[in-house]
């Protein structure tokens, strides 16, 4: 059957019918935006602009396209009719290059000819530029490997102070937790039913990389959202003990009975969304938990410390977001936290250091050095060396958040602070200071305070 046949029928076969969760909204999006990335971005205008600042590989060198050039190139495509009004590149150009008469270069472009045809192919031949373009404004930076600040001594001496393995000890009271979290549960649980929404509309028409970049390419007419209600016999069978008794790493006994302990009304929440209530219990107890471990918990050394290759097993790409620093024991720092005034806390902690006379050499420690507690591990940010003589203490360990109120930091996130600062305080009486500081000022206070 074909198109005649059909008639205007022919418009209505490819409808596309799609009931949604939250969760599927965001693939969606996320599948768009890659189809964007992947196809839709590559260049449709031959601009003197698309041009500049490309970076070409000729004879295994890179070469960038200067001012000049990208504008001889915009000039020769229009003398030689080779892009249109709207500097679409036109059959005249491809004619000429199925044939092999192309017009010459200007002379300032001869020498990346096989470049300059390639970034006009690529217009319309994604694949024109395989092996022959770089990026002209990427970072050429492949690695960050340790510096001669890890080797000073300063540092050195820190690092033999801080760089062993740990296990710690606790005891706490069973049935103070038990009635603890029951109560907590009852008071903070709460589990939504699950809900869904189903969106109805058409397709547009006349379909271009503008509307799908705009979002504009499916003309929703209207949404309704419906309460997903779950029928008893449907029910997936859950370790429903066995899964907070490992979550919580508390015993299945105490489990069970912080769960039979709740008020049924909050149990009940379990058939609403069941890993949502086991992800929330989970939270609650531990959140309980933590409150009670600091002032029982102790450390000891175990076999084993951290290497100095854990500084570079973290291989990180994307070099915008990087600080170049002074006096860290690795060339670039890699920040994050809470922006103020378009740098974070970290960023302004760590170009502070490198301000300061007093600090000797400082390091961003990575993720795999890490402290354990009851509550899962812990890293803290910084270790910084002093000189001599400056401060109080020559050794800090630091935390930077962007926020010091205690009742702003959470429960768990608060008693992991407090188990690291015990450790060091054990580890080394006051060779070692450990505190949670939002700024380098609010570090030398402390420093002047102790």
């Amino acid at each position: 059957m074909d198109a005649d046949t059909l008639g205007s029928q022919v418009q209505q076969i490819n409808q596309l019918t799609v009931i949604a969760s939250d969760g599927y909204k965001d693939f969606v999006a996320d599948l768009q935006q890659g189809i964007r990335d992947d196809l839709y971005e590559r260049p449709t205008r031959a601009t003197a602009e698309y041009f500049i600042g490309k970076t070409l590989v000729i004879n295994g060198n890179d070469i960038t396209v200067s001012d000049k050039q990208g504008r001889d190139i915009y000039r020769y495509l229009v003398k030689n009719d080779y892009i249109d009004d709207d500097d679409h590149v036109t059959d005249r150009y491809r004619a000429d290059l199925a044939e092999g008469t192309l017009a010459m270069l200007p002379e300032s472009c001869k020498d990346i000819s096989e470049g300059v045809h390639a970034l006009i192919q690529c217009i319309f031949d994604e694949h024109a530029l395989d092996n022959m373009i770089g990026n002209g404004h990427e970072t050429k930076i492949q690695e960050n490997a340790l510096n001669e600040n890890f080797y000073k001594k300063e540092f050195q001496a820190l690092w033999n102070h801080i760089n062993h393995k740990f296990a710690y000890t606790v005891e706490f009271d069973s049935e103070e937790l038990i009635r603890k979290a029951i109560a907590h549960i009852d008071d903070k649980m709460f589990v939504a039913k699950l809900q869904y929404t189903v969106t109805t509309g058409e397709q547009g028409i006349d379909w271009n990389s503008d509307k799908l970049k705009s979002g504009t390419g499916f003309l929703a007419e209207k949404s309704h959202t419906f309460t997903l209600e779950r029928s008893e016999g449907s029910f997936v069978k859950y370790d429903l003990v066995g899964k907070v008794a490992e979550g919580a790493k508390i015993t299945r006994k105490s489990a069970a009975r912080i769960l039979s302990g709740i008020k049924p009304y909050t149990f009940a929440m379990f058939k609403n969304n069941p890993e949502e209530f086991i992800t929330k219990a989970i939270r609650l107890i531990n959140e309980q938990k933590a409150t009670m471990i600091v002032e029982q918990i102790t450390y000891n050394k175990a076999e084993g410390s951290y290497d100095a290759n854990i500084f570079t097993a973290e291989k990180n790409t994307d070099f915008s977001r990087a600080y170049c620093a002074k006096k860290n024991v690795q060339d670039y720092v890699f920040v994050d936290g809470y922006a103020q005034d378009g740098k974070s806390i970290e960023r302004r902690f760590a170009e502070d250091m490198d301000l300061a006379d007093e600090v000797c050499v400082y390091a961003k420690l990575p993720k795999g050095f890490s402290i354990p507690t009851p509550i899962g591990n812990y890293s803290p940010d910084w270790a910084i060396a002093f000189y001599k003589g400056t401060v109080k203490h020559i050794f800090f360990i630091a935390e930077t958040k962007g926020t010091m109120e205690t009742l702003n930091l959470k429960p768990i996130e608060k008693a992991k602070i407090d188990c690291a600062r015990k450790l060091f305080k054990e580890l080394s009486g006051e060779d070692v200071v450990y505190d949670s500081v939002d700024s380098y000022q609010h570090l030398l206070d402390i420093m002047e305070s102790i």
